[in-house]
C-alpha cells in the first residue's frame, strides 16, 4: 500500500484539541498536554498555569532585588 493511500488522522482535531468561543480558538487541555509545554499565554485550560505563575512570579520577585 502506498503511504499516500494510508488516510492518517489530522494533527489539530476540532471537538478534540479546540473549539470555537465567540469567534476564538481555544486549546482543550487534552491538546495542551500532549503539546508538552506552557506558552506563556495563560490560555484557559492551561494544565501547566500553576508552574508558570510561579516561574514568573519569581523571576519578577528576583529582578526587584
Amino acid at each position: 500500500m502506498n503511504s499516500t493511500d494510508e488516510q492518517t488522522e489530522p494533527r489539530f482535531v476540532e471537538g478534540r484539541d479546540y473549539y470555537f468561543e465567540n469567534g476564538l480558538l481555544v486549546m482543550t487541555a487534552e491538546y495542551l498536554l500532549r503539546r508538552g509545554y506552557c506558552c506563556g499565554n495563560r490560555c484557559r485550560h492551561c494544565p501547566y498555569e500553576a508552574h508558570a505563575m510561579t516561574s514568573t512570579q519569581s523571576k519578577n520577585s528576583s529582578s526587584s532585588l
